[in-house]
């Protein structure tokens, strides 16, 4: 197999690879520190590919501060999609293909159906827009390039709205929760899981591809998945998106279709209840 290189590495999801890695038994994978691979610096970029050589770059690194890129919109643009674009172009210098993660948030999410690949992306925030560059980035400068869509990602590691969650509920007795944005949240191990099945599969059918767990619920009943799991005692009380206003729009309904992702590489995606007693129990180990 060859060299994978993982850019973001202290990321959530940069956490969740090495644990599979390890898991798994890969053993030809990277890990470098923040500052052997800033996204941001081209230069830096094409050293580092050029001393590793890798077959493969995942690229973990984004701006994901949802509300605070309405403000920081420079900062943004550039992790996103200058970034982005940087990598995509060391990757071809270098002979690379890349694994590229966006989101849920390309979409406006204001009907009710299964997102496909395919459907009109119309982001409604600036952290949404910034991605949804990265991904045009990304397919101008290289055409081996697997775009991975996720929604509500989630794990053991770094900060979410799992922990989030279980933090509150140990502090408060009661907490109000958003019921009318509609998703599906995403184990971060799950997504590992799958970048690497689509890595070892050899495949060469490159393009975007939605990963999230299965199933749909909203933040509310997430929310109340979280304490009924970890037996946290807490009054759950949902509200509209209206009663607790956010500098960023969010999609209402966001439920992406998996069809493609399942059929091309063959993957068997858990449920999204299911992932999250997983997650929990690895929580309180």
């Amino acid at each position: 197999m060859s060299k994978i290189l993982v850019i973001g590495a202290g990321g959530q999801l940069g956490q969740c690879l090495k644990v599979v890695a390890e898991r798994r038994g890969i053993t030809e994978i990277v890990f470098p520190a923040e500052q052997d691979a800033n996204i941001l610096n081209e230069s830096g970029l094409n050293d580092l590919l050029a001393k590793e050589q890798p077959g493969f770059v995942i690229n973990c690194a984004a701006y994901t501060a949802v509300d605070k890129a309405e403000d920081e919109v420079d900062l943004a643009k550039s992790i996103n999609e200058t970034g982005a674009a940087y990598l995509a172009s060391a990757c071809l210098a270098n002979g690379a293909k890349l694994v590229h993660v966006s989101t849920d948030f390309v979409f406006e999410g204001n009907e009710v159906k299964l997102l496909k690949e395919d459907d009109e992306a119309k982001p409604i925030s600036v952290y949404g827009v910034t991605k949804l560059d990265g991904e045009l980035a990304v397919q101008a400068k290289l055409s081996a390039h697997f775009i991975i869509r996720t929604s509500w990602l989630y794990s053991e590691y770094a900060n979410n709205f799992v922990k989030t969650m279980l933090k509150l509920g140990a502090e408060r007795d009661e907490l109000n929760i958003i019921a009318d944005q509609v998703g599906t949240p995403t184990y971060a191990i799950d997504l590992a899981n799958a970048i690497f099945d689509i890595i070892l599969s050899s495949s060469t059918a490159y393009g975007v591809y939605h990963f999230s767990n299965e199933g749909v619920t909203s933040w509310f009943d997430f929310a109340k998945a979280i304490f009924d799991i970890s037996e946290t005692r807490v009054k759950v009380n949902p509200i509209p998106g209206s009663a607790y206003p956010t500098k960023a729009s969010r999609p209402a309904f966001s439920v992406m279709d998996k069809t493609k992702i399942k059929e091309t590489f063959n993957i068997e995606i858990p449920y999204w209840r299911d992932s999250l007693v997983e997650c929990i129990k690895q929580i309180n180990k």
